[in-house]
């Protein structure tokens, strides 16, 4: 119904279909609960965009609003907890009615402050109606030690008592915190457990007795609200940040988890990084590219050098995505060539987008967070290269190399005279087919695809790289390559490490 149309007063409200969703068996989760049901008739789609959690998060978050549960999504950061509980406004009513004025959104046939209740008593039928959509009935908060009781319940408000003449402790000099404010709606707590205790429990009414009391004066105020909290498990379940009885009145506890497929991180990685720009340029980005991006997350989630207790975010393969086609869009614009087409090289040009979400064990400190990404780069690269080329018989390239032929490939150099020097090694173009490149593919496309072919035999150390970075034969770089280097470079920052006093006991963020 257009917005104009909507009644305005308590009359006309009465007479119309919404007065139904005033009624007093209707509270908010059993409208969350109703709209969920008819989804699950109709078979729609829920939470369209939270990808990988069909199957696992969503039916349990199904369950707990079928329930009339608050509940909690537990997870590791970068796991779309967030993202998730706002997706939850799409079960709410499009349009709500309520006493206009209202700071805390009060049902006109059953107000809760004593402003509304004096207004309902006094304009009867005539009391001015307002309405608010969907998006307005979520409040979020973020959970810091600062905030406070006043924050989240409310205050008196001595400077509203003396403007209206009004003592003290008259109901009407109340200030309302965040939750009467979502009177009505989803009140949402990221982190929980860096909520301060004594805040914790003032939360204890609303969820098992349905009131609050604000500043000792006793207001009973039975909200209508949905609380859902976020939180990491470390501090959830080890720090004991939570208080025990909080803990006991959250209705259920799901726990959210990274892509379980290399599939689905693609698809979320494809969905959520700001690849789809404008640009003077066409940009493609080839689907091995975006396997090794995925696979790099991957694989540091299993890294023992890497602290899995803080978890490799999502955000990881989505930021390094983004950098990677930035700079095959700057070597491309620089080069002038039209289309801009990522290569592996552009991952290593990548590298703040890593280290800067790895949190290193002792193991990782030592090795420094640049080399601990260049080899999961290498790593990932490797595992795709075997998926796409696993028993195609490449002795052709390697034999080029070992015959005294050496290939050093320059950043900004254009792509038809990438393929130029490309071409100069024994069927190494012919080979780009394998990646699903037809003879009509662009120059960019085709050089991509071979250096990610000779990027994929140095990961298998079938051929090497030197100092100057350039691909050699393996025997004839065993005394400069760099995996040499990076061994004297471990060596320099162990002693480094060392002189600073680190004893191994800790680790850091690299940002």
């Amino acid at each position: 119904m257009p917005h104009s149309d909507l009644p305005r007063t308590l009359g006309e409200l009465r007479s119309s279909p919404f007065f139904d969703q005033l009624q007093p068996d209707r509270t908010l989760k059993e409208e969350l609960r109703s709209n969920l049901i008819a989804k699950l008739h109709t078979g729609e789609t829920l939470f369209p965009g939270v990808v990988g959690y069909e199957d696992t998060v969503v039916p349990q978050v199904v369950n707990a609003i079928l329930s009339r549960h608050n509940f909690i999504l537990l997870g590791l950061r970068g796991q779309a907890k967030t993202k998730l509980a706002r997706m939850l406004t799409s079960l709410l009513d499009e349009q709500l009615p309520y006493v206009a004025g209202c700071e805390i959104r009060d049902n006109p046939l059953r107000p809760l402050c004593k402003q509304c209740r004096d207004k309902t008593a006094s304009y009867g039928d005539n009391t001015p109606i307002a309405w608010i959509g969907r998006e307005e009935r979520y409040v979020e908060k973020l959970a810091t030690p600062d905030v406070t009781i006043a924050d989240m319940i409310g205050d008196i408000d001595p400077i509203k008592a003396a403007r209206s003449g009004q003592d003290i402790s008259n109901e009407l000099t109340i200030h309302y915190g965040l939750l009467p404010r979502s009177n009505r709606g989803l009140f949402v707590v990221n982190e929980l457990p860096d909520l301060a205790g004594k805040v914790q429990v003032g939360l204890f009414n609303i969820m098992q007795e349905g009131d609050v009391q604000i500043k000792g004066y006793p207001v009973r105020l039975p909200l209508d609200v949905m609380l859902v909290f976020t939180a990491n498990p470390e501090d959830y379940t080890a720090r004991g940040k939570i208080i025990t009885p909080l803990k006991d009145r959250i209705g259920s506890e799901i726990r959210t988890h990274y892509p379980l497929t290399v599939g689905q991180g693609i698809d979320i990685t494809r969905q959520e990084a700001w690849t789809r720009r404008r640009s003077p340029v066409a940009i493609e980005v080839p689907p091995y590219i975006h396997e090794v991006v995925e696979q790099i997350a991957f694989i540091a989630r299993e890294d023992k050098r890497i602290d899995k207790r803080s978890g490799v975010s999502q955000r990881l393969p989505i930021s390094v995505m983004e950098n990677v086609v930035s700079n095959a869009e700057r070597r491309a614009l620089k080069a002038g060539d039209t289309e801009a087409v990522p290569r592996i090289l552009d991952l290593y040009a990548a590298l703040p987008s890593i280290t800067g979400k790895l949190e290193l064990e002792y193991e990782g400190e030592l090795k420094g967070g640049d080399a601990v990404a260049r080899e999961l780069i290498r790593s990932a690269v490797g595992k795709v290269f075997h998926t796409y080329l696993e028993g195609v018989n490449l002795r052709q390239v390697t034999q080029w190399f070992e015959l005294g032929g050496s290939l050093r490939l320059d950043e900004d150099m254009p792509a038809r005279e990438m393929v130029g020097e490309l071409g100069r090694i024994q069927d190494l173009l012919s080979f780009t087919g394998k990646l699903g490149l037809s003879e009509n593919e662009s120059d960019a496309m085709r050089a991509s695809a071979a250096e990610f072919i000779l990027e994929g035999l140095y990961a298998h150390k079938r051929i090497s790289r030197n100092e100057e970075l350039a691909f050699v034969a393996g025997e004839r770089a065993s005394r400069g390559d760099d995996r040499g280097r990076e061994e004297r470079e471990e060596g320099g920052r162990r002693s480094d490490f060392q002189k600073r006093g680190g004893n191994g006991g800790g680790r850091r963020n690299l940002n």
